[in-house]
C-alpha cells in the first residue's frame, strides 16, 4: 500500500470517528431531561408515556432513552392569562351590550390523577386549550346575561358611594357563578379539571359596555339625566338661597331700626343735656353771655362793605360806644332753670 492510499483512509477514519462522537454526544445530550420548576414534563418512549414529571420533588436532573427512542413534551405549569375580546350579548330585556371577561387557568397540580397526562391527551397545547375555554365560556356568558335585564345588571344601591365589602354586587355574583360553571364543564357534572385536566383559577366579567354604535345616543340619555339631577339640586339651592337672604334681609331690617331708635334716643338724651349745661353757664354770667353773642354778631355783620345804621338806644351801639362793660361790675345770677332775657338786634 502506498503512502497516497493511507492518506484517504485515515481521513475517512478521522471523519468516521468525528461523526461517531456527535453521534454519541447527542444521543447523551437527548437522554438529558431537565425538570424547570416552571415546567410539567412528559417523558414518552417509543410513543407510549413512560415518565411524568408534576411534582415540587421531580424538580431537576433526570434521564431517558435517547431521541428519537424517547422524546419529552414540556408544558408551562404557571397559571395562564386568557382574556378574549368582547362580544355583543343581548340581554333579557333585549338591549345589546358588549362584554369582556378574562379566565386565569393552569394545568393541574401534581395528583393521583396526574392531571397534565390528561390535558396531553384531551388538548395537548396551551393554544387548544384556549379555544375550548373561549368556546365554554362565551356559552355560559351568553346565557347567563341573557337570563338579567340590562337595568339589573347595572344596577347599583349608591352612586356616590364605591365598592363595599360587605355586600357583593350583580357582577361580582354573575362572576362567581361563571367561574363555578367552567370548572363543573359539562352539564352531567364532570368536573373540568377530571376531564381536561385544566383548573380554573379566576374567572371575572371585566368590563361591560355599550355597542359603539349605541354609546352615543347612550352618553347623550346620561347626560340629559345628569343634567335633570343638577336643575333639581340648583332649584333647590335657589329656594334654600332665598329663604336665607330673605331671614338675613328681616334681621337687617330689625337691627337698623332698633340701632337708629337707639341713636334718636341717645342723640336726644345728649341734646336735652347739653341744653341744661348750656343754660347753667348762661345763668352762671348772662352780661358775659350778652356780650359774647354782641361780638358774634358784629363778626357776621360787620365788614369793609358794610354800613350799619343803628339807633341811640340799641345795645349794639352803646357796646359801641361805651365799650364792654366792666367785669368787676357785680351782677346778679340768675337761677338754674330761670329763663335767660336776650335783647333783639336792630339793623
Amino acid at each position: 500500500m502506498t503512502k497516497e492510499d493511507s492518506q484517504p483512509r485515515s481521513w475517512l477514519r478521522r471523519a468516521g470517528l468525528v461523526v461517531l462522537f456527535m453521534v454519541l454526544a447527542s444521543a447523551v445530550g437527548s437522554s438529558i431531561v431537565q425538570v424547570d420548576e416552571t415546567e410539567l414534563v412528559l417523558v414518552e418512549r417509543l410513543g407510549h408515556i413512560s415518565a411524568v414529571y408534576d411534582r415540587p420533588e421531580d424538580r431537576g436532573l433526570h434521564f431517558k432513552w435517547p431521541w428519537p427512542i424517547g422524546a419529552a413534551r414540556r408544558f408551562d405549569a404557571r397559571v395562564q392569562l386568557f382574556d378574549p375580546p368582547g362580544r355583543e350579548i343581548f340581554t333579557r330585556d333585549k338591549k345589546n351590550i358588549t362584554v369582556e371577561t378574562f379566565v386565569c387557568w393552569r394545568i393541574g397540580q401534581s395528583g393521583s390523577n396526574q392531571s397534565v397526562v390528561t390535558f396531553f391527551r384531551s388538548l395537548g397545547s396551551h393554544e387548544a386549550a384556549a379555544a375550548r375555554l373561549e368556546s365554554r365560556l362565551r356559552s355560559i356568558v351568553a346565557t347567563r346575561v341573557g337570563q338579567l335585564e340590562l337595568s339589573n345588571l347595572l344596577r347599583v344601591d349608591d352612586p356616590e358611594a364605591g365598592p363595599s365589602g360587605l355586600k357583593a354586587g350583580v357582577l361580582e355574583d354573575l362572576s362567581r357563578e361563571i367561574r363555578e360553571q367552567l370548572q363543573q364543564g359539562r352539564a352531567d357534572g364532570e368536573p373540568l379539571l377530571e376531564r381536561l385536566g385544566i383548573e380554573i383559577v379566576d374567572a371575572r366579567i371585566k368590563r361591560i359596555n355599550f355597542p359603539l354604535g349605541n354609546q352615543q345616543a347612550v352618553f347623550e340619555r346620561m347626560k340629559s339625566e345628569r343634567q335633570k339631577i343638577a336643575d333639581r339640586y340648583r332649584s333647590a339651592g335657589l329656594a334654600e338661597s332665598t329663604v336665607i337672604r330673605s331671614h338675613a334681609d328681616r334681621q337687617s331690617a330689625e337691627l337698623i331700626a332698633k340701632a337708629d331708635a337707639d341713636a334718636e334716643r341717645i342723640r336726644g338724651e345728649a341734646e336735652a343735656e347739653s341744653t341744661a349745661i348750656l343754660n347753667q353757664a348762661h345763668a352762671a354770667d348772662p352780661e358775659f353771655y350778652r356780650t359774647m353773642r354782641t361780638l358774634d354778631a358784629y363778626r357776621t355783620i360787620l365788614n369793609d362793605k358794610t354800613t350799619l345804621v343803628l339807633s341811640a338806644s340799641s345795645s349794639m351801639l352803646k357796646m359801641l360806644t361805651e365799650g364792654v362793660p366792666d367785669a368787676a361790675t357785680p351782677t346778679k345770677p340768675k337761677s338754674v332753670g330761670e329763663p335767660v332775657g336776650q335783647k333783639g338786634i336792630e339793623n
